[in-house]
């Protein structure tokens, strides 16, 4: 893992990253993963509650039995979750750059694909929210890093960013722009979190303020693509 100045610990994300890998099911999620994921779900303004987010982290339903030794150790999971959702939070509340957890191959190499695909799994959460900044043309360009990663070993090769493999000039450049964009992103959607938090008051939810894009409309991305075959396809599948 790669080394970042962090309120938790490196044993403790290495614990947190032990505890992950006892879930079996496939879309259970690597301590990467989990980092983008909620990094996603702390920049939406629409609030997403531990009893549908867990399901997302650990790939079924709400409980592994056998993934826990005691209830204990199920507390430890959840106190390390809970302290590293803060983390992060924190820090975009700060207004500072935060530095994804990447983890590295055995050559060293960070791929930053698990990442792009965790924070893309809690969009789809609340795809109805993030369709908005994909519809932006002022601030929609900071999803294309975290989308072109997600989808750089897509099984349609064309939904992949890149015709050939990426090289580490590439890579690197767009793992920047995907810490980059996280702060803006997270900016973007300040307003609506206002909104929301007061709406809560009064029991209102999130609205929409710009028109849904229609799957068979062009993509805003401006590829020329029709919405469900680029930008659409890549989010929400």
């Amino acid at each position: 893992m790669e080394s970042t100045d962090r309120t938790m610990t490196d044993a403790q994300y290495d614990r947190m990253g032990t505890l992950l890998s006892r879930f079996r099911s496939s879309r259970a999620m690597n301590l990467e993963m989990l980092d983008g994921f909620f990094a996603a779900l702390i920049c939406c303004p629409d609030m997403v509650r531990p009893s549908e987010y867990l399901p997302e982290i650990w790939g079924g339903e709400m409980g592994d039995e056998e993934a826990w030794e005691s209830r204990e150790q199920l507390q430890e999971f959840m106190d390390l979750v809970m302290q590293h959702w803060n983390t992060i939070s924190r820090k975009l509340q700060a207004g500072d750059i935060y530095l994804p957890i990447l983890l590295e191959d055995e050559q060293g190499v960070a791929h930053a694909n698990d990442w792009a695909t965790g924070f893309m799994r809690g969009m789809s959460l609340r795809h109805y929210v993030w369709n908005e900044l994909i519809s932006s043309e002022e601030h929609g360009g900071s999803l294309i890093p975290i989308l072109a990663l997600a989808n750089e070993h897509h099984p349609d090769p064309e939904m992949r960013p890149y015709k050939e493999p990426m090289d580490a000039q590439q890579r690197e450049k767009l793992i920047t722009g995907m810490a980059a964009g996280l702060i803006n992103i997270y900016r973007y959607f300040a307003p609506h979190r206002c909104s929301a938090a007061r709406g809560a008051a009064v029991g209102s939810t999130y609205r929409r303020t710009t028109e849904k894009v229609g799957r068979n409309d062009p993509c805003p991305c401006g590829s020329g693509k029709k919405f469900k075959r680029c930008c659409g396809n890549k989010t929400f599948h």
